[in-house]
């Protein structure tokens, strides 16, 4: 495995995990998601967990940290998906936004979507088969604007 693809895949892991635990657990401070993170494996600062957490939309409320809703639609842009091939879904956004997009696709944990890599304006969805292209196409322009 690549070392970037495995910083990606990393990554992706710890969001999950982030999610994961703040809809368990009330955490109230950086230093104890790390402490927490950590107890599952996670090597990470607390700079990194504070980028997870601005990244994935994550803030406080009432002192404890939350997911704040997700905006739909135009603050990410307008995305096109192409299928390409029986597996892959290719889009294309706006330079920077790639990143962005792949953590709110990730964030809701579509049926059939096996995982996201996003370049600087490319994203590729890794899908389980054709029949879940459309679904999948329908969704997450319910989550960003699709054109």
């Amino acid at each position: 495995m690549q070392y970037g693809v495995y910083i990606i895949m990393q990554k992706e892991q710890r969001h999950e995990a982030i999610l994961s635990l703040l809809r368990r657990e009330q955490i109230n401070r950086q230093d104890m998601l790390v402490k927490r993170l950590q107890e599952l494996g996670f090597e990470l600062t607390q700079a990194s967990v504070s980028r997870d957490l601005n990244e994935l939309g994550v803030e406080k409320v009432n002192g404890i940290y939350a997911v704040r809703p997700k905006p739909i639609g135009t603050d990410l842009g307008t995305i096109t998906l192409t299928p390409a091939g029986p597996n892959l879904l290719v889009g294309k956004c706006l330079p920077g936004l790639a990143s962005a997009i792949t953590v709110r696709i990730d964030s809701e944990y579509i049926e059939g979507i096996i995982g996201t890599i996003a370049g600087d304006d490319t994203i590729f969805v890794a899908v389980q088969d054709a029949e879940h292209h459309w679904p999948i196409i329908q969704r997450i322009s319910e989550i960003v604007e699709v054109a």
